[in-house]
């Protein structure tokens, strides 16, 4: 399958523009009923508020929705979602709440600022990429062991479980397209002595280093 795109984890952000408040709410969800429920649970939280924008993407049909909830139309909804598209980020919702200052923004303003609230939400979440990894259980002396755990992300992969025994066992993931190179590297580092035992292969979600979120 093709790799795509999900928020790390659920984020909050907030600025203020011109005494309006803005506050981003953002959600991994997989299905519109979780998306729904998430958004009705912000309008709660934020029940004395006067907007409740919001938009979601899922990856399952395709399905993206938005709603600009009383504000000037394609001033919200809209701009959030581009976000999202152009950041090619899918299994997302989005809601900004906005408590209004007493100051009208004008369309482009609110443009602006419902867009800031989206990519201001997303960084807080960090990007992970799903794709399907190679799970691979590598038998080790302890001698070699931290140097393994340094080359093992090297070489593009990770590090999931380790076992300990005799020998030590480390479980990594790593892309389909970088099996082989980890492979010629472990045989190097371990003089031959240390080989890679297949445990097939896993879906599995990991962040993109520099964006956003916590790595």
């Amino acid at each position: 399958m093709d790799e795509y795109y999900v928020p790390t984890a659920a984020a909050a952000s907030e600025f203020t523009e011109k005494r309006s408040r803005f506050l981003t709410d953002l959600f991994p969800v997989e299905t519109e009923a979780e998306a729904r429920a998430l958004l009705e649970s912000v309008r709660k939280k934020h029940h004395d508020a006067r907007h409740h924008c919001w938009c979601y993407r899922l990856r399952e049909g395709g399905v993206e929705r938005y709603s600009d909830d009383g504000e000037p139309q394609g001033t919200a909804g809209q701009p959030m979602l581009n976000v999202f598209q152009r950041e090619d980020v899918t299994n997302v919702l989005c809601v900004v709440t906005r408590y209004f200052g007493g100051i009208l923004l004008g369309a482009g303003g609110l443009t602006r600022a419902y867009a800031r609230g989206a990519k201001d939400g997303l960084d807080a979440a960090g990007v992970s990429v799903v794709r399907p990894w190679v799970q691979l259980e590598i038998p080790c002396p302890y001698r070699l062991l931290e140097r393994l755990r340094l080359l093992i992300p090297r070489c593009g992969g990770a590090e999931t479980g380790c076992a300990y025994g005799a020998d030590v066992t480390v479980t990594a993931l790593f892309p389909e397209e970088a099996e082989a190179a980890f492979r010629a590297e472990l045989t190097e580092l371990s003089g031959g002595g240390v080989e890679a035992r297949p445990a097939g292969t896993v879906l599995r979600a990991f962040p993109v280093p520099g964006r956003g979120g916590k790595i």
